[in-house]
């Protein structure tokens, strides 16, 4: 998720071009396949035996892919480095509050609790689908060393993301059947999960293969699918929703835990457009007129979804927010999308109707309006509470 005050991703240029779960959760079990490890092709390598930056590509690369240098990717090993300097673990943050006011009976409102638990329904097993899909997926078929570290290190993430969700549950008491099979029950949840799929198998199939234009463009959408629609929109609701009870200090420890993944989020955002628009420098055939139609459709199915979502867990108006504020803002957040990535804008006049979500995201320019504090990092990775 990029932040919207800062300038569009320099690779792309004038020309947009940059300068597999089933439905009965099986996913989530071993897929059992036996696919190697990228063994060593030797035709990637200089008269020396050794690797040559023009022979790394992001995918389809001969290079040694064991082998980390010489750097062709250099902001994909900045983004691995930034990311290890944020590092952060859910236990660390104080939730007494949020203990004693959902413990009181007039603490919060039940659209509140709605948003709560809703939240978190969708949240408990989302990261879970995105780490899977990073581990048994797209790090097969990414053959640039540099973009794999900063994999490892998402999935890494995606992780911690699940461990704090759980750590809400788990703290305010909740029952965790309710909430961890909302992803299944609750059908704004599960819509959302069903469109992912899909591209999550193609990604997961043992027999799944690059190399050809069909295969590639499949990868392709799946990574535009899951850096700008799971990544890029899918969370931009809840994100909303548990930052606006922070504003109001409500719920503080929980939304000190999602800014903590929102900037996670928006990172793992960054580095997959970034990673798309290279692929599309070194592959300009994939990126052709009806492939760009495409994706635009998928956008606007994933901005109906995440809107029906928004209906879902806010019936009423609650928190100074509404479902329809929620529809100027998804096409305003897909609209960024589509520019980042080089596609036409979808939507005319989409404005952002939650200003302060910018500087959430920027945080150079960060307040304590949770009054509250971090403890103890050491790590390099604390929030700069003033």
């Amino acid at each position: 998720m990029l932040q919207f005050d800062e300038e569009i991703n320099k690779q792309v240029s004038a020309g947009g071009v940059p300068s597999g779960t089933p439905s009965d959760g099986s996913f989530l079990e071993n897929t059992g396949s036996k696919e190697p490890i990228h063994s060593i092709d030797h035709s990637g390598e200089g008269v020396d035996g050794r690797v040559r930056i023009e022979d790394k590509k992001i995918i389809n690369g001969k290079a040694d892919v064991n082998q980390l240098v010489p750097f062709k990717y250099k902001w994909a090993w900045d983004k691995y480095l930034a990311g290890c300097a944020n590092h952060w673990m859910p236990q660390e943050i104080n939730m007494t509050r949020d203990i004693e006011l959902w413990k009181n009976p007039k603490g919060l409102t039940e659209d509140e609790r709605l948003i709560i638990k809703r939240n978190l329904g969708f949240f408990v097993t989302a990261d879970s689908l995105a780490a899977n899909n990073i581990v048994l997926g797209t790090y097969r078929h990414i053959t640039a060393p540099e973009c794999r570290q900063y994999l490892l290190r998402q999935a890494f993430e995606e992780a911690i993301h699940t461990h704090a969700y759980q750590y809400i549950v788990e703290s305010l008491g909740l029952d965790e059947a309710e909430i961890f099979n909302a992803y299944k029950e609750v059908a704004s949840i599960r819509e959302k999960d069903e469109f992912l799929i899909p591209y999550i198998e193609t990604l997961t199939d043992p027999n799944f293969k690059t190399g050809d234009h069909v295969s590639d463009q499949k990868l392709l959408k799946s990574l535009i699918v899951f850096a700008c629609i799971m990544e890029g929109l899918f969370f931009y609701v809840g994100f909303v929703q548990i930052l606006a009870l922070g504003r109001q200090n409500k719920m503080t420890g929980a939304a000190e835990q999602y800014q903590y993944i929102l900037r996670d989020e928006s990172m793992h955002c960054n580095f997959g457009i970034d990673l798309i628009n290279q692929l599309k420098l070194e592959n300009p055939n994939l990126w052709t007129e009806d492939f760009r139609g495409e994706i635009s459709s998928l956008i606007q199915q994933g901005v109906e979804l995440e809107y029906r979502y928004a209906e879902d867990t806010m019936p009423r108006g609650v928190l100074g927010l509404d479902a329809s504020k929620f529809k100027e803002y998804l096409r305003y957040v897909a609209n960024r999308r589509c520019q980042q990535i080089g596609l036409e804008q979808i939507y005319d006049g989409a404005n952002n109707p939650f200003p302060w979500m910018s500087e959430m995201m920027d945080l150079k320019k960060e307040r304590n309006f949770f009054e509250t504090r971090v403890i103890e990092y050491q790590t390099g990775g604390a929030l700069n509470w003033e």
